[in-house]
Order: C-alpha cells, then sequence, then structure tokens
C-alpha cells in the first residue's frame, strides 16, 4: 500500500504568475494521488490574488488540500480567500483535517498554518508582558490544534500539513535570529502525538528540505524556493522502510534521499 504525495508552498500567485504552474499540475495524475499547498499561496492576501490561485490550482484531476501561510493574512481578507478557494473545489485546513480516499488507502491530512516560537532551548515563553503571552498563547492553540486534528483522523496513513515549521532542521541557511519567526517546536510536539507518516509545511525560503521531528517522523520543507520545482512527491506506506520518503520531480524521475 502506497500514497503518492504532491506537495509545494510559498507559491505567492497574482496575475503576473498565473499559468506558471499549470502544465506540470496537468500531469500530477500519472505520478500522484493528492496535491497539498503548505501556505503563501498568495503576495498579499487580496480576494483577486486568491482568483488567481483558484485558477492555477482549481479543477485539477487529484485532490487538493491546503494551509494558509502568513501573506495570505496580509490584508485581512481570509475569509473572502477561504470562500475563493473552496468555491474552486480546494480544501482549506485550520485545525481540523479531512480523510481522502487513494488508491493506496486512505490518507489522512491534519493542517494548521501554525507561527512562531522557537525552538528548545532558544524559544519564547509565556511570561512577562500580555503581548508575549499572547504571542505564545497564538504558537500553543494552533499547536493543540493540530495534535487533536492529527489524533482524530481514522485513516490507514496520516500526514501532518502547516505552513510554519516543527522543527530547526529545515531551516538551515536561514538567519538564525529569525528562527523563533519561522516555526515552533510545539508543532513538532503536536506531529509526535500520533502516528504521524510525514510533514510538509513551508516558509522558510532559504531553509533545507529535510528534517526529523524529536520522534522520528520525517519533515520536509517544500517553499518553491526550496524545492525549485512545481512540486515534489512523496510516497509512503507499507511498503516503505519509514526512512524511504522519496520525493519525485516534476519530469518523474525519482530521488533517494541519502
Amino acid at each position: 500500500m502506497v500514497i503518492r504525495i504532491a506537495a509545494v508552498g510559498d507559491v505567492h500567485l497574482d496575475e503576473d504568475v498565473v499559468g506558471r504552474f499549470r502544465p506540470a499540475l496537468e500531469e500530477l495524475p500519472e505520478c500522484a494521488d493528492v496535491l497539498l499547498l503548505a501556505g503563501d499561496l498568495t503576495r498579499h492576501g487580496t480576494e483577486a490574488e486568491a482568483r488567481c490561485v483558484a485558477t492555477e490550482f482549481g479543477g485539477l484531476a487529484v485532490p487538493v488540500v491546503t494551509v494558509l501561510g502568513n501573506h495570505d493574512h496580509q490584508c485581512d481578507q481570509v475569509p473572502q480567500v477561504v470562500k475563493v478557494l473552496e468555491d474552486a473545489g480546494i480544501t482549506v485546513l485550520e485545525g481540523n483535517g479531512v480523510v481522502l480516499d487513494c488508491a493506496g488507502g486512505r490518507l489522512g491530512i491534519a493542517g494548521v498554518k501554525g507561527f512562531g516560537g522557537g525552538f528548545a532551548g532558544r524559544c519564547a515563553s509565556d511570561f512577562g508582558e500580555p503581548e508575549m503571552k499572547a504571542f505564545v498563547r497564538t504558537t500553543t492553540d494552533s499547536a493543540d490544534r493540530l495534535g487533536a486534528a492529527l489524533r482524530s483522523l481514522d485513516c490507514d496513513m496520516l500526514v501532518a500539513l502547516t505552513h510554519y515549521s516543527p522543527v530547526p532542521d529545515t531551516l538551515a541557511g536561514e538567519p538564525l535570529e529569525i528562527y523563533p519567526f519561522l516555526g515552533s517546536y510545539q508543532l513538532g510536539q503536536a506531529i509526535d502525538s500520533a502516528p504521524t507518516a510525514l510533514a510538509v509545511h513551508g516558509h522558510a525560503h532559504a531553509g533545507t528540505e529535510r528534517g526529523t521531528t524529536p520522534g522520528g517522523v520525517r519533515v520536509r520543507n517544500v517553499a518553491h524556493p526550496v524545492i525549485k520545482q512545481a512540486y515534489s512527491v512523496f510516497h509512503v506506506g507499507d511498503q516503505l522502510d519509514t526512512d524511504q520518503v522519496s520525493p519525485i520531480g516534476q519530469s518523474g524521475s525519482q530521488r533517494s534521499w541519502s
């Protein structure tokens, strides 16, 4: 039993970019059962930009599931953005999940945008000024909702979808000073609280593709500036060793992890 998961994030679409991804997206049924979008779909989070996303990623021959990113919140038009995406058949997750019937089994996807906060030894704490406590509690609430969603899904394979990173590994290449604004260890704890097979995120444009949670879950940064292709494809399933999550480029040539 193998399920093929295509993923990309940080496509930052507007009218100037529409059509760039579509030729490769039309090939998805040949190599993937589902497409995950890891947030930052737009540049400024406007309804007009969301319509560009709907044009580019709507109406595909595979299900499309997304979370929003920080850019998608910029213009405070989140309800309008979500409606445009959902009207195009794109499932938008935020602290909830969905189960898809794929050829290789039932795939559960739990998603949340996530938030910053930092990682063990270098993280913000719920202490001091109200503003700091509000910052940390936003992170904690987001992680709690992701964990609850992951644990609630009845499926054969489980995937976590976020915008912010759950581990510092995939941030390598970014300035250390901004790590607290790129992810949080609480997201990693949430992912480890369930039998998650794979976690994908975006946000870190100068980061690294591969990482692992403390519990051993494979984490992949699929930000478009990192993967430098229309999407990567990951195979997850019982026939694969836990160390063998293999991405495939849009040309279909397989790469194996070292």
